[in-house]
């Protein structure tokens, strides 16, 4: 038996009859203020849950599925979200300073006032998201950017080599020091060594899809 329990109060929010939450079924449940710091919960299932200000620092949530779910506020410093599908979900001024999110899928989902600093988000699907946060230092390889809302974020020092920022927007956007080598600009343009030169693209984006 496993009991989650309040991180500041101890009380038990939770209790599941396994020996580990790895890969276990936990839709729909309230973790507000949980203490799940370094908890696996790999490939888990915690859709439509509410983890506002929970305690998941390193936490293992690779390939977990966490679309809907509520983290605003929650603490998630170096926490492992790698190929994590996170569609439609709020993570407003959550804390993921050095997260592993590479391949996490974050459409539609909203970020604002988050803090990424240093985090790994190369290959990921922020499409359509809402990023108006701090990305200084970050790794956005290859990232898909498409139609986001990156208006005033902080993209300082961030690696956006080969990441795909078609339509999103970026006015006010903090970018000095930002690497863009290979990147794909707002109006659909190739980035070579940091200079904008047209592209090649054959259709438009959302036809990919």
């Amino acid at each position: 038996m496993i009991e989650i329990k309040h991180k500041a109060t101890h009380a038990v929010l939770l209790r599941v009859d396994a020996e580990t939450l790895a890969g276990c079924k936990l839709t729909g449940v309230q973790l507000r203020g949980a203490d799940l710091a370094g908890v696996n919960l790999e490939r888990a299932n915690l859709a439509n849950s509410d983890l506002r200000d929970a305690d998941l620092r390193r936490a293992k949530l690779a390939g977990a599925t966490l679309n809907e779910i509520s983290f605003r506020g929650a603490i998630m410093e170096h926490a492992d979200l790698s190929g994590a599908d996170c569609t439609n979900s709020d993570l407003k001024e959550a804390h993921l300073v050095g997260a592993n999110l590479s391949g996490v899928i974050l459409r539609y989902a909203q970020l604002v006032d988050a803090d990424l600093k240093g985090a790994d988000l190369s290959n990921a699907d922020l499409s359509m998201a809402d990023l108006r946060a701090d990305f200084s230092r970050a790794n956005l390889r290859n990232a898909d950017l498409r139609a986001a809302n990156l208006m005033g974020a902080n993209l300082m020092g961030a690696s956006l080599e080969g990441a795909d920022m078609t339509d999103a927007r970026l006015g006010g956007a903090k970018m000095i020091g930002a690497k863009m080598a290979g990147a794909i600009n707002a109006q659909g343009r190739l980035c070579v060594d940091g200079n904008r030169t047209p592209s090649k693209a054959s259709r438009p984006w959302w036809r990919l899809w």
